[in-house]
């Protein structure tokens, strides 16, 4: 079995979802071959669910980890929403964290457990430092890399996210 957990920007452009998708789904066929792939996200809006959506159509399971009790309340917007209750209602299992307000505590909590959990880490990341507020994309791949685990960035040419920052 290999477990892999994903971590990720939230705001890609349009044009790049279809890139980034397209990235996972090659990377995440080398692990599904042998049936037992195991995939573990926690669905935010983004790479998040780009990753669960590719785990599912390659034949794995996956781990849903919610960082807080009013997670979906206030932080699922309704165009998120029917993708999340589906990815939610697909999962085989998923994991409440015991906090009750989606907050950076409640993101760095998240990222510790997708650390724990991992045999490796997909990062969908440009490569820009953490910002500083803890719980974001750098932190979840500075956290794996200081535990050892294997990380890998998928930013394909082209990849760029709202804020304008492209893919090499």
């Amino acid at each position: 079995m290999t477990t892999i957990a994903v971590t990720g920007h939230t705001d890609l452009t349009e044009d790049s979802v279809p890139l980034v998708r397209a990235a996972l789904d090659d990377l995440l066929a080398r692990y599904a071959s042998d049936g037992d792939l195991v995939g573990v996200s926690c669905l935010a809006a983004g790479a998040d669910c780009l990753f669960a959506e590719a785990v599912l159509a390659a034949g794995g399971s996956l781990v849903a980890v919610i960082p807080s009790r009013d997670y979906r309340r206030t932080k699922v917007g309704p165009a998120h929403a029917p993708v999340f209750d589906h990815l939610v209602d697909s999962a085989t299992e998923v994991l409440v964290l015991p906090r009750d307000m989606a907050d950076h505590q409640a993101y760095e909590a998240a990222n510790a457990v997708l650390v724990e959990r991992a045999d490796r880490l997909v990062a969908v990341w440009n490569g820009a430092p953490p910002s500083g507020r803890g719980g974001g994309t750098a932190d979840a791949v500075l956290d794996a890399r200081a535990a050892g685990v294997p990380v890998e960035v998928v930013w394909p040419v082209g990849a760029e996210r709202v804020s304008g920052v492209r893919g090499l």
